[in-house]
């Protein structure tokens, strides 16, 4: 009872076969698969040897016409403050 009979066996065979579409099936499954891999693999050795490219930039508008430039003053760039001596206490 514990064991399967040999009529066991020729039915999950034959669901075996039917699943997948007969022999010829089975080794085409495991050749997309082989490709798939090779496929992957060749990818990540393409990203190892290229390095890291920056993101590309956006594009700058389109410089102002000259009339519209000589119209407006540039603003002079604001100073730092002095930095402070600290001031020792007396005691």
């Amino acid at each position: 009872m514990g064991s399967l009979s040999i009529w066991h066996w020729l039915i999950i065979l034959v669901v075996v076969l039917v699943a997948f579409g007969g022999a010829g099936k089975i080794p085409r499954m495991m050749g997309d698969m082989a490709k798939g891999i090779k496929a992957f693999k060749s990818g990540m050795r393409e990203d190892e040897e290229q390095p890291a490219q920056p993101p590309a930039t956006q594009p700058t508008p389109a410089q102002p016409a000259p009339a519209a430039q000589s119209t407006a003053q540039p603003q002079p760039a604001p100073q730092p403050a002095p930095a402070q001596q600290p001031r020792a206490h007396a005691q």
